[in-house]
């Protein structure tokens, strides 16, 4: 697939992000997007073809691989940085209403249309929010999935249609692994970012509240 939309939209967002917001999105887009792309989609591109088990029994491999890998590792990834961007789309389309607003109405009714302030700021809370939970959902569920952030060079599967206990054999297992821990640290790294930039606005703009209330008394 193209992933040219994701690209376009985390550039359009950008200019609308704070400063912990930007190094967010440089992070998704080279070391998590371009990663993706360039490197791990090949890692995993064979992974069925090139699970071996030592029997010929017809469907044994099959109903393994299965057990083992119940989800790709790589299509999970690609869900995971689809629906972790998407929180975005909501700031651009808060940015759009307030400039189609204005336009409707011909005249100036906010001082910058992408200036984080009032409904816009609730929205890019949400996103924050929202982005941070899909993170924590997908580090748990790729924890459940793959043993602890494991990929073992060895399986022991005796599901049916089995004849017995069969050793399986998982291709490339180190440099799998060493995609998955690179996975788990960089979503880490994001979550991190987006609880601080999450922290900083809600202080800076409690801040500015408490600073116009008392400013209102003294006058």
């Amino acid at each position: 697939m193209s992933w040219g939309f994701l690209r376009d939209l985390l550039s359009g967002v950008n200019k609308y992000s704070t400063g912990i917001g930007r190094i967010w999105i440089a992070i998704v887009f080279i070391f998590r997007l371009l990663v993706y792309v360039v490197a791990a989609e090949n890692v995993w591109k064979y992974e069925h073809d090139e699970f071996e088990c030592n029997t010929k029994q017809p469907g044994c491999e099959n109903v393994c691989f299965d057990r083992f890998f119940p989800v790709s590792q790589i299509r999970l990834w690609a869900l995971q940085l689809i629906l972790v961007s998407t929180p975005s789309l909501l700031v651009a389309f808060h940015v759009a209403y307030r400039e189609n607003r204005e336009k409707r109405h011909n005249q100036k009714l906010y001082r910058s249309p992408g200036e984080i302030d009032g409904g816009l700021l609730c929205t890019y809370l949400v996103s924050l929010v929202l982005k941070t939970g899909f993170e924590i959902v997908f580090l748990f569920l790729f924890y459940k999935l793959y043993n602890g952030f494991k990929v073992p060079r060895l399986v022991k599967c005796d599901m049916r249609p089995c004849p017995n206990a069969v050793d399986c054999y998982i291709s490339k297992p180190t440099e799998k692994m060493i995609f998955l821990c690179f996975l788990v640290a960089t979503s880490g790294v994001c979550i991190v970012l987006n609880v601080s930039e999450l922290s900083y606005l809600i202080c800076k703009y409690s801040i500015k509240c408490y600073l116009k209330m008392f400013s209102k008394k003294q006058q």
